[in-house]
């Protein structure tokens, strides 16, 4: 379990992928998460403080009956 503990609220990038253009009024839902929009989908970049607030990102996402497609964890020079 030690594994499991570290990091665990560590400040992190994320790259978090919906389906859809999600409209920029909910961006404050996604703790200033960067939003950008290509082929379809909406992408969400940014910096996430620990793991309660990626898990309330989340939930935002389930909340509005979007389709999740992809949550990564990245390096900061990866694009954002």
């Amino acid at each position: 379990m030690e594994g499991l503990e570290q990091g665990h609220d560590k400040q992190q990038h994320y790259r978090i992928e919906i389906q859809g253009e999600l409209d920029e009024r909910w961006a404050e839902l996604f703790d200033g998460m960067d939003i950008a929009y290509q082929d379809g989908l909406t992408t969400l970049t940014g910096c996430v403080r620990d793991q309660v607030t990626l898990r309330g990102i989340l939930n935002g996402i389930w909340d509005l009956n979007l389709v999740l497609i992809s949550v990564q964890r990245v390096e900061r020079t990866e694009g954002i």
